[in-house]
């Protein structure tokens, strides 16, 4: 059965966005760190981002505190800030799970990054570009509150250019918050225009049973369905660039994550 794709992605304003982002990780974040542990992509971050014993990090959309946990374990300090108060209670019981003191966390607005001018020597964040209306403008704010000479790092799903629309509208359909993927290409032209040096980037697959990704969806019973017809058709159409593919029976997915790192100018140059 060949099912329809194309429903229209909605545009909202930030306010109503920011209460879309409330609602859907409020309600998920009793499960939300035990389903995206995603260790290995933390400690690639790490890696990335060269940070030692001295450095100062910030962490902005840090949900459950996987990532922020991580950078803990090395760097001097650690502020991790997100919206959702619900998710900064799940991140600091992690925190404590794992004994780490080095650590601050703080509910706020990526938009409006709550920290003076050059604060941090390293400003990182991960899955969250493709919640943002603006991701330029996040990105500044990034750019802004790092100290001269410091590093950003950024990590998220970077499908093939041709392929977005289609990823677009299934993203969507499992998280309403879900606002656009941008390519490798697309990425790569914000770092570039924020005026960022010395821009690395790697890409990586995470590998996800699809049955498992549904669970922590926002879907009802009704539209799941309709969701399972759809991956069952990509098994051999690959619109949505997921590379569907089965295992045991059951069908995974394949997500294309890059990390770009770069670094911000000194004041010298």
């Amino acid at each position: 059965m060949q099912m329809s794709k194309e429903k229209p992605i909605a545009v909202v304003d930030e306010r109503t966005h920011n209460e879309r982002i409330l609602d859907q990780f409020t309600r998920q974040s009793a499960t939300f760190g035990e389903r995206q542990t995603q260790d290995e992509m933390a400690h690639l971050m790490v890696r990335a981002s060269g940070v030692a014993h001295g450095d100062t990090v910030l962490d902005i959309g840090c949900g459950a505190g996987i990532v922020t946990c991580a950078f803990a374990a090395v760097a001097g300090h650690v502020t991790g800030l997100d919206l959702t108060p619900a998710m900064l209670e799940r991140a600091q019981n992690r925190q404590n799970e794992l004994s780490l003191t080095n650590m601050t966390w703080q509910c706020g607005d990526v938009n409006a990054l709550p920290f003076p001018d050059n604060s941090f020597s390293i400003v990182v964040t991960r899955n969250t570009f493709h919640h943002l209306l603006s991701p330029e403008s996040v990105l500044a704010e990034m750019v802004r509150v790092c100290r001269p000479g410091g590093r950003i790092v950024v990590v998220d799903t970077t499908p093939d250019a041709a392929k977005l629309g289609d990823y677009d509208r299934f993203e969507t359909l499992l998280h309403p918050s879900h606002v656009h993927a941008l390519s490798l290409e697309d990425l790569l032209g914000l770092f570039t225009r924020a005026n960022l040096l010395h821009i690395e980037s790697t890409g990586h697959e995470i590998e996800k049973d699809f049955e498992f990704l549904l669970s922590g969806s926002s879907l009802n019973s009704g539209d799941a369905e309709w969701v399972r017809q759809w991956i069952h058709d990509d098994l051999s159409e690959n619109r949505i660039g997921l590379g569907v593919h089965l295992k045991d029976e059951r069908y995974f997915v394949s997500f294309p994550i890059t990390i770009v790192a770069a670094n911000k100018a000194t004041q010298e140059g």
